[in-house]
Protein backbone atom coordinates (compact mmCIF):
# COMPACT_ATOMS: atom_id res chain seq x y z
CA UNK A 1 0.00 0.00 0.00
CA UNK A 2 1.31 3.47 -0.87
CA UNK A 3 0.57 6.63 1.04
CA UNK A 4 0.37 9.96 -0.81
CA UNK A 5 2.29 12.62 1.08
CA UNK A 6 1.04 16.13 0.28
CA UNK A 7 3.57 18.48 -1.33
CA UNK A 8 4.38 21.08 1.32
CA UNK A 9 5.95 23.49 -1.14
CA UNK A 10 2.73 25.20 -2.37
CA UNK A 11 1.46 25.93 1.12
CA UNK A 12 4.87 27.13 2.29
CA UNK A 13 5.10 29.34 -0.79
CA UNK A 14 1.77 30.93 0.08
CA UNK A 15 2.96 31.71 3.61
CA UNK A 16 6.12 33.25 2.18
CA UNK A 17 4.21 35.30 -0.39
CA UNK A 18 1.71 36.61 2.15
CA UNK A 19 4.46 37.56 4.59
CA UNK A 20 6.45 39.30 1.88
CA UNK A 21 3.40 41.25 0.74
CA UNK A 22 2.79 42.59 4.23
CA UNK A 23 6.45 43.51 4.59
CA UNK A 24 6.47 45.34 1.27
CA UNK A 25 3.47 47.40 2.35
CA UNK A 26 5.33 48.47 5.49
CA UNK A 27 8.40 49.43 3.45
CA UNK A 28 6.27 51.33 0.93
CA UNK A 29 4.87 53.46 3.75
CA UNK A 30 8.37 54.73 4.56
CA UNK A 31 10.31 57.42 2.69
CA UNK A 32 13.01 56.42 0.21
CA UNK A 33 16.11 54.93 1.91
CA UNK A 34 18.24 58.08 1.61
CA UNK A 35 15.44 60.22 3.13
CA UNK A 36 14.69 58.11 6.20
CA UNK A 37 15.26 59.27 9.73
CA UNK A 38 17.24 57.11 12.13
CA UNK A 39 13.99 55.69 13.52
CA UNK A 40 12.67 54.96 10.03
CA UNK A 41 15.95 53.25 9.07
CA UNK A 42 15.62 51.07 12.14
CA UNK A 43 12.04 50.22 11.20
CA UNK A 44 13.07 49.30 7.65
CA UNK A 45 15.91 47.16 8.99
CA UNK A 46 13.47 45.33 11.26
CA UNK A 47 11.11 44.63 8.34
CA UNK A 48 13.96 43.33 6.20
CA UNK A 49 15.22 41.15 9.05
CA UNK A 50 11.77 39.57 9.46
CA UNK A 51 11.43 38.91 5.73
CA UNK A 52 14.95 37.56 5.38
CA UNK A 53 14.45 35.24 8.30
CA UNK A 54 11.25 33.99 6.64
CA UNK A 55 13.03 33.44 3.32
CA UNK A 56 15.93 31.66 4.98
CA UNK A 57 13.65 29.27 6.87
CA UNK A 58 11.67 28.57 3.68
CA UNK A 59 14.82 27.78 1.71
CA UNK A 60 16.30 25.59 4.44
CA UNK A 61 13.43 23.18 3.75
CA UNK A 62 12.52 23.81 0.12
CA UNK A 63 15.66 24.89 -1.79
CA UNK A 64 15.81 21.70 -3.84
CA UNK A 65 12.08 21.75 -4.56
CA UNK A 66 12.28 25.37 -5.68
CA UNK A 67 15.27 24.66 -7.91
CA UNK A 68 13.58 21.63 -9.47
CA UNK A 69 10.53 23.75 -10.25
CA UNK A 70 12.66 26.49 -11.82
CA UNK A 71 14.71 24.08 -13.94
CA UNK A 72 11.99 21.53 -14.84
CA UNK A 73 13.61 18.85 -12.74
CA UNK A 74 17.11 19.98 -13.74
CA UNK A 75 16.36 19.37 -17.41
CA UNK A 76 16.99 23.08 -18.10
CA UNK A 77 20.21 24.94 -17.37
CA UNK A 78 19.49 28.62 -16.64
CA UNK A 79 22.38 30.84 -15.68
CA UNK A 80 22.17 32.75 -12.42
CA UNK A 81 20.57 35.87 -13.91
CA UNK A 82 17.78 33.87 -15.53
CA UNK A 83 17.37 31.74 -12.42
CA UNK A 84 16.67 34.69 -10.12
CA UNK A 85 14.30 36.25 -12.67
CA UNK A 86 12.31 33.03 -12.93
CA UNK A 87 12.31 32.60 -9.15
CA UNK A 88 10.72 36.03 -8.76
CA UNK A 89 7.92 35.01 -11.12
CA UNK A 90 7.32 31.49 -9.79
CA UNK A 91 7.72 32.20 -6.08
CA UNK A 92 6.50 35.72 -5.26
CA UNK A 93 8.32 37.23 -2.31
CA UNK A 94 11.30 34.89 -2.50
CA UNK A 95 13.59 37.27 -4.42
CA UNK A 96 13.11 40.81 -5.74
CA UNK A 97 11.07 41.22 -8.89
CA UNK A 98 12.70 42.29 -12.12
CA UNK A 99 11.05 45.69 -11.77
CA UNK A 100 12.44 46.14 -8.26
CA UNK A 101 15.97 45.27 -9.36
CA UNK A 102 15.72 47.51 -12.42
CA UNK A 103 14.55 50.42 -10.25
CA UNK A 104 17.48 49.87 -7.89
CA UNK A 105 19.96 49.77 -10.77
CA UNK A 106 19.14 53.38 -11.57
CA UNK A 107 20.05 54.52 -8.06
CA UNK A 108 23.40 55.20 -6.40
CA UNK A 109 24.43 52.57 -3.88
CA UNK A 110 23.46 54.78 -0.92
CA UNK A 111 19.87 55.19 -2.18
CA UNK A 112 19.08 51.50 -2.66
CA UNK A 113 16.87 49.30 -0.51
CA UNK A 114 19.45 46.53 -0.59
CA UNK A 115 17.31 43.98 -2.37
CA UNK A 116 20.34 42.14 -3.75
CA UNK A 117 20.79 40.74 -0.25
CA UNK A 118 17.64 38.72 -0.88
CA UNK A 119 19.17 37.38 -4.09
CA UNK A 120 22.19 36.40 -2.01
CA UNK A 121 20.01 34.49 0.45
CA UNK A 122 18.42 32.55 -2.40
CA UNK A 123 21.67 31.78 -4.22
CA UNK A 124 23.42 30.73 -1.02
CA UNK A 125 20.70 28.15 -0.41
CA UNK A 126 20.85 26.86 -3.99
CA UNK A 127 24.64 26.62 -4.06
CA UNK A 128 24.73 24.97 -0.63
CA UNK A 129 22.55 22.15 -1.89
CA UNK A 130 24.51 19.04 -2.99
CA UNK A 131 21.80 18.49 -5.60
CA UNK A 132 21.01 21.96 -6.96
CA UNK A 133 24.43 23.53 -6.38
CA UNK A 134 26.52 21.35 -8.73
CA UNK A 135 23.87 21.70 -11.44
CA UNK A 136 23.97 25.50 -11.23
CA UNK A 137 27.77 25.56 -11.14
CA UNK A 138 27.89 23.43 -14.31
CA UNK A 139 25.22 25.58 -15.95
CA UNK A 140 27.40 28.64 -15.53
CA UNK A 141 30.09 26.96 -17.64
CA UNK A 142 27.90 27.00 -20.76
CA UNK A 143 28.94 29.43 -23.51
CA UNK A 144 26.99 32.67 -23.51
CA UNK A 145 24.49 33.38 -26.31
CA UNK A 146 26.59 36.41 -27.25
CA UNK A 147 29.69 34.27 -27.74
CA UNK A 148 27.79 31.73 -29.82
CA UNK A 149 26.46 34.52 -32.03
CA UNK A 150 29.98 35.93 -32.54
CA UNK A 151 31.67 32.56 -33.03
CA UNK A 152 31.19 32.12 -36.81
CA UNK A 153 32.84 35.47 -37.57
CA UNK A 154 35.63 34.78 -35.09
CA UNK A 155 36.33 31.36 -36.62
CA UNK A 156 36.53 33.01 -40.05
CA UNK A 157 38.60 36.10 -39.16
CA UNK A 158 40.45 35.07 -36.02
CA UNK A 159 39.70 38.42 -34.39
CA UNK A 160 36.98 40.25 -32.46
CA UNK A 161 36.96 43.67 -30.83
CA UNK A 162 34.70 44.64 -27.97
CA UNK A 163 34.66 47.69 -25.74
CA UNK A 164 36.76 46.21 -22.95
CA UNK A 165 38.58 43.31 -24.63
CA UNK A 166 40.19 42.52 -27.96
CA UNK A 167 40.83 38.91 -28.95
CA UNK A 168 43.09 37.74 -31.74
CA UNK A 169 44.03 34.20 -32.74
CA UNK A 170 47.68 34.06 -33.71
CA UNK A 171 49.86 30.96 -33.97
CA UNK A 172 47.45 28.73 -32.07
CA UNK A 173 47.13 31.26 -29.23
CA UNK A 174 44.07 33.33 -28.40
CA UNK A 175 45.50 36.65 -27.23
CA UNK A 176 43.03 38.57 -25.05
CA UNK A 177 43.98 42.20 -24.54
CA UNK A 178 42.12 44.16 -21.87
CA UNK A 179 41.72 47.60 -23.46
CA UNK A 180 39.84 49.99 -21.18
CA UNK A 181 42.73 52.38 -21.73
CA UNK A 182 41.17 55.43 -20.08
CA UNK A 183 40.20 53.47 -16.93
CA UNK A 184 43.34 51.40 -16.36
CA UNK A 185 41.26 48.29 -17.12
CA UNK A 186 39.02 48.89 -14.10
CA UNK A 187 36.33 46.22 -14.05
CA UNK A 188 32.61 46.84 -14.48
CA UNK A 189 29.65 44.87 -15.81
CA UNK A 190 30.58 45.55 -19.44
CA UNK A 191 34.12 44.33 -18.84
CA UNK A 192 32.89 41.08 -17.30
CA UNK A 193 30.55 40.49 -20.23
CA UNK A 194 33.33 41.14 -22.73
CA UNK A 195 35.81 38.94 -20.86
CA UNK A 196 33.42 36.01 -20.68
CA UNK A 197 32.62 36.39 -24.37
CA UNK A 198 36.31 36.40 -25.27
CA UNK A 199 37.11 33.40 -23.05
CA UNK A 200 34.23 31.48 -24.64
CA UNK A 201 35.50 32.29 -28.13
CA UNK A 202 38.99 31.12 -27.24
CA UNK A 203 37.72 27.86 -25.77
CA UNK A 204 35.27 27.15 -28.59
CA UNK A 205 37.75 27.75 -31.41
CA UNK A 206 39.36 24.39 -32.33
CA UNK A 207 42.39 26.20 -33.77
CA UNK A 208 43.20 27.76 -30.38
CA UNK A 209 45.43 25.64 -28.15
CA UNK A 210 46.51 28.21 -25.53
CA UNK A 211 45.04 31.43 -24.12
CA UNK A 212 46.87 34.60 -23.07
CA UNK A 213 45.52 37.59 -21.11
CA UNK A 214 47.43 40.88 -21.00
CA UNK A 215 46.61 44.53 -20.47
CA UNK A 216 46.84 46.92 -23.39
CA UNK A 217 48.47 50.34 -23.71
CA UNK A 218 46.83 53.08 -21.66
CA UNK A 219 45.75 56.59 -22.57
CA UNK A 220 45.73 57.73 -18.92
CA UNK A 221 48.26 60.61 -18.57
CA UNK A 222 50.31 58.86 -15.91
CA UNK A 223 50.60 55.65 -17.93
CA UNK A 224 50.14 56.90 -21.48
CA UNK A 225 51.65 54.45 -23.96
CA UNK A 226 52.41 51.88 -21.26
CA UNK A 227 50.66 48.60 -20.68
CA UNK A 228 48.69 48.07 -17.45
CA UNK A 229 47.11 44.81 -16.36
CA UNK A 230 44.22 45.88 -14.10
CA UNK A 231 43.20 48.48 -11.53
CA UNK A 232 40.53 46.12 -10.15
CA UNK A 233 36.88 46.90 -9.54
CA UNK A 234 35.65 50.24 -10.87
CA UNK A 235 34.92 52.04 -7.61
CA UNK A 236 33.16 54.90 -9.35
CA UNK A 237 30.72 52.39 -10.86
CA UNK A 238 30.28 50.77 -7.43
CA UNK A 239 29.39 54.08 -5.80
CA UNK A 240 26.98 54.88 -8.61
CA UNK A 241 25.19 51.58 -8.05
CA UNK A 242 26.55 49.93 -11.21
CA UNK A 243 28.24 46.84 -9.75
CA UNK A 244 25.46 44.25 -9.37
CA UNK A 245 25.74 41.08 -7.32
CA UNK A 246 24.42 38.79 -10.07
CA UNK A 247 25.61 40.50 -13.25
CA UNK A 248 29.11 41.30 -12.03
CA UNK A 249 30.26 39.77 -8.76
CA UNK A 250 28.84 36.26 -9.15
CA UNK A 251 28.97 36.10 -12.92
CA UNK A 252 32.65 37.04 -12.84
CA UNK A 253 33.63 34.27 -10.43
CA UNK A 254 31.36 31.48 -11.67
CA UNK A 255 31.47 32.55 -15.32
CA UNK A 256 34.68 33.44 -17.10
CA UNK A 257 37.17 32.87 -14.27
CA UNK A 258 35.71 29.45 -13.56
CA UNK A 259 35.82 28.72 -17.30
CA UNK A 260 39.53 29.54 -17.41
CA UNK A 261 40.03 26.87 -14.75
CA UNK A 262 37.51 24.21 -15.82
CA UNK A 263 36.67 25.00 -19.44
CA UNK A 264 33.46 25.67 -21.33
CA UNK A 265 30.61 23.16 -21.20
CA UNK A 266 29.34 21.84 -24.53
CA UNK A 267 25.90 20.24 -24.52
CA UNK A 268 25.13 17.61 -27.15
CA UNK A 269 28.59 17.95 -28.64
CA UNK A 270 28.40 14.58 -30.37
CA UNK A 271 30.22 11.30 -29.86
CA UNK A 272 33.67 12.90 -30.01
CA UNK A 273 33.02 14.46 -26.58
CA UNK A 274 31.99 11.17 -24.95
CA UNK A 275 34.71 11.49 -22.28
CA UNK A 276 33.79 14.98 -21.04
CA UNK A 277 31.39 17.82 -21.86
CA UNK A 278 34.14 20.35 -21.03
CA UNK A 279 36.56 21.94 -23.47
CA UNK A 280 39.51 23.34 -21.51
CA UNK A 281 42.86 24.87 -22.51
CA UNK A 282 45.98 26.18 -20.76
CA UNK A 283 46.13 29.90 -19.95
CA UNK A 284 48.96 32.35 -19.37
CA UNK A 285 48.84 35.91 -18.05
CA UNK A 286 51.31 38.77 -18.43
CA UNK A 287 51.28 41.54 -15.82
CA UNK A 288 52.54 44.99 -16.75
CA UNK A 289 52.42 47.82 -14.22
CA UNK A 290 50.16 46.35 -11.56
CA UNK A 291 47.36 43.91 -10.85
CA UNK A 292 45.17 45.48 -8.18
CA UNK A 293 42.20 43.76 -6.58
CA UNK A 294 40.33 41.81 -9.23
CA UNK A 295 43.50 41.75 -11.33
CA UNK A 296 45.30 39.72 -8.68
CA UNK A 297 42.21 37.56 -8.14
CA UNK A 298 42.29 36.70 -11.83
CA UNK A 299 45.95 35.66 -11.76
CA UNK A 300 45.18 32.88 -9.28
CA UNK A 301 43.32 31.02 -12.06
CA UNK A 302 46.21 30.92 -14.57
CA UNK A 303 48.69 28.17 -15.37
CA UNK A 304 51.62 30.51 -15.96
CA UNK A 305 52.07 34.14 -14.87
CA UNK A 306 54.80 36.50 -16.05
CA UNK A 307 55.24 39.84 -14.29
CA UNK A 308 57.22 42.91 -15.23
CA UNK A 309 60.03 43.80 -12.83
CA UNK A 310 58.84 46.79 -10.80
CA UNK A 311 55.16 45.77 -10.99
CA UNK A 312 53.13 44.76 -7.95
CA UNK A 313 50.09 42.76 -6.88
CA UNK A 314 47.51 43.75 -4.26
CA UNK A 315 44.08 42.89 -2.88
CA UNK A 316 42.84 46.06 -1.11
CA UNK A 317 39.45 44.50 -0.38
CA UNK A 318 39.47 45.14 3.35
CA UNK A 319 40.25 48.82 2.72
CA UNK A 320 37.37 49.00 0.24
CA UNK A 321 35.05 46.96 2.45
CA UNK A 322 34.24 44.08 0.09
CA UNK A 323 35.25 40.42 -0.27
CA UNK A 324 37.92 39.85 -2.96
CA UNK A 325 36.03 37.25 -4.95
CA UNK A 326 37.39 33.73 -4.59
CA UNK A 327 40.84 35.01 -3.58
CA UNK A 328 40.13 34.14 0.06
CA UNK A 329 39.86 30.50 -1.04
CA UNK A 330 42.78 30.45 -3.48
CA UNK A 331 45.41 32.80 -2.09
CA UNK A 332 46.22 30.69 0.97
CA UNK A 333 46.95 27.78 -1.34
CA UNK A 334 49.62 29.88 -3.04
CA UNK A 335 51.16 31.87 -0.19
CA UNK A 336 50.16 30.21 3.09
CA UNK A 337 47.81 31.61 5.75
CA UNK A 338 50.01 34.34 7.22
CA UNK A 339 50.85 36.08 3.96
CA UNK A 340 47.26 35.78 2.70
CA UNK A 341 46.04 37.55 5.83
CA UNK A 342 48.65 40.27 5.41
CA UNK A 343 47.52 40.81 1.82
CA UNK A 344 43.73 40.56 2.28
CA UNK A 345 43.26 41.91 5.80
CA UNK A 346 46.24 44.23 6.01
CA UNK A 347 46.42 45.50 2.45
CA UNK A 348 50.02 44.41 1.89
CA UNK A 349 51.33 44.78 -1.65
CA UNK A 350 53.55 42.10 -3.13
CA UNK A 351 56.20 43.64 -5.35
CA UNK A 352 57.73 41.62 -8.16
CA UNK A 353 61.16 41.89 -6.50
CA UNK A 354 60.01 40.32 -3.22
CA UNK A 355 60.61 36.61 -2.56
CA UNK A 356 56.87 36.15 -1.88
CA UNK A 357 56.12 37.20 -5.44
CA UNK A 358 57.55 33.89 -6.66
CA UNK A 359 54.71 32.14 -4.82
CA UNK A 360 52.23 33.97 -7.06
CA UNK A 361 54.04 34.32 -10.38
CA UNK A 362 56.33 32.12 -12.46
CA UNK A 363 58.68 34.65 -14.01
CA UNK A 364 59.85 38.17 -13.22
CA UNK A 365 61.37 39.87 -16.25
CA UNK A 366 62.43 43.34 -17.31
CA UNK A 367 59.92 45.35 -19.33
CA UNK A 368 61.86 45.03 -22.56
CA UNK A 369 62.00 41.24 -22.14
CA UNK A 370 58.27 40.70 -21.59
CA UNK A 371 57.35 39.85 -25.18
CA UNK A 372 60.06 37.22 -25.54
CA UNK A 373 59.21 35.68 -22.17
CA UNK A 374 55.55 35.47 -23.15
CA UNK A 375 56.31 33.64 -26.38
CA UNK A 376 58.54 31.13 -24.57
CA UNK A 377 55.81 30.47 -22.00
CA UNK A 378 53.14 29.98 -24.67
CA UNK A 379 55.35 27.48 -26.45
CA UNK A 380 55.83 25.48 -23.22
CA UNK A 381 52.08 25.42 -22.56
CA UNK A 382 51.35 24.23 -26.10
CA UNK A 383 52.09 20.55 -25.37
CA UNK A 384 50.09 17.38 -25.90
CA UNK A 385 49.87 16.47 -22.22
CA UNK A 386 49.53 19.96 -20.74
CA UNK A 387 45.73 20.15 -20.87
CA UNK A 388 45.20 16.76 -19.24
CA UNK A 389 47.68 17.47 -16.45
CA UNK A 390 46.40 20.97 -15.72
CA UNK A 391 42.88 19.55 -15.45
CA UNK A 392 44.05 17.01 -12.87
CA UNK A 393 46.01 19.66 -10.97
CA UNK A 394 42.97 21.93 -10.87
CA UNK A 395 40.80 19.05 -9.69
CA UNK A 396 43.23 18.23 -6.89
CA UNK A 397 43.77 21.83 -5.82
CA UNK A 398 40.16 23.04 -6.03
CA UNK A 399 37.52 20.30 -6.25
CA UNK A 400 34.19 21.61 -7.59
CA UNK A 401 32.45 21.01 -4.26
CA UNK A 402 35.03 23.17 -2.49
CA UNK A 403 34.36 26.04 -4.89
CA UNK A 404 30.62 25.46 -4.57
CA UNK A 405 30.71 25.66 -0.76
CA UNK A 406 32.76 28.86 -0.93
CA UNK A 407 30.56 30.41 -3.60
CA UNK A 408 27.46 29.73 -1.51
CA UNK A 409 28.75 31.76 1.42
CA UNK A 410 30.31 34.37 -0.86
CA UNK A 411 26.92 35.01 -2.51
CA UNK A 412 25.46 36.32 0.73
CA UNK A 413 28.61 37.72 2.35
CA UNK A 414 29.35 39.91 -0.66
CA UNK A 415 25.72 41.02 -0.93
CA UNK A 416 25.82 42.15 2.69
CA UNK A 417 29.12 43.96 2.15
CA UNK A 418 27.73 45.86 -0.84
CA UNK A 419 25.29 47.55 1.52
CA UNK A 420 27.61 48.05 4.47
CA UNK A 421 27.77 51.65 5.69
CA UNK A 422 31.54 51.72 5.20
CA UNK A 423 31.32 50.55 1.58
CA UNK A 424 28.57 53.01 0.75
CA UNK A 425 30.54 55.89 2.27
CA UNK A 426 33.81 55.03 0.54
CA UNK A 427 32.28 54.17 -2.82
CA UNK A 428 30.13 57.29 -2.67
CA UNK A 429 33.26 59.44 -2.65
CA UNK A 430 34.35 57.90 -5.95
CA UNK A 431 30.91 58.30 -7.54
CA UNK A 432 30.98 62.02 -6.81
CA UNK A 433 34.39 62.62 -8.40
CA UNK A 434 35.39 63.07 -12.06
CA UNK A 435 38.13 61.17 -13.87
CA UNK A 436 37.41 57.73 -12.44
CA UNK A 437 40.71 56.15 -13.40
CA UNK A 438 42.82 59.00 -12.02
CA UNK A 439 40.90 59.23 -8.78
CA UNK A 440 40.81 55.50 -8.35
CA UNK A 441 44.53 55.14 -8.91
CA UNK A 442 45.42 57.98 -6.50
CA UNK A 443 43.30 56.47 -3.74
CA UNK A 444 44.64 52.96 -4.24
CA UNK A 445 48.25 54.06 -4.41
CA UNK A 446 47.76 56.05 -1.22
Amino acid sequence: MTIDIPDALPSASTVLSDGAELGEKRLAALPAPQDRTAAQRAEAAAVHAELRSLRTRFLEVHADGVYDRLTAGRSRRPRIAELVETAAEEFPGLVPTGAQIEAERRLPQAAKEGREIDQGIFLRAVLRSPVAGPHLLDSMLAPTPRALAMLPDFLRTGAAEMEAVRIERRGGTARLTMCLDDRLNAEDECQVDDMETAVDLALLDPDVRVGLVRGGEMSHPRYRGRRVFSAGINLKALGAGGIPLVGFLLRRELGYIHKIIRGVRIEDAGPERWHSPLVAKPWAAAVDGFAIGGGTQLLLAFDHVIIEAGAYLSLPAAKEGIVPGVANLRLTRFTGPRTSRQVILGGRRIWAAEPEARLLVDEVVEREEMDAAIERALERLDGEAVSANRAMLNLAEEPPDVLRAYAAEFALAQALRLYGDDVITKAGRFAAKPEPAAVQLRERLG
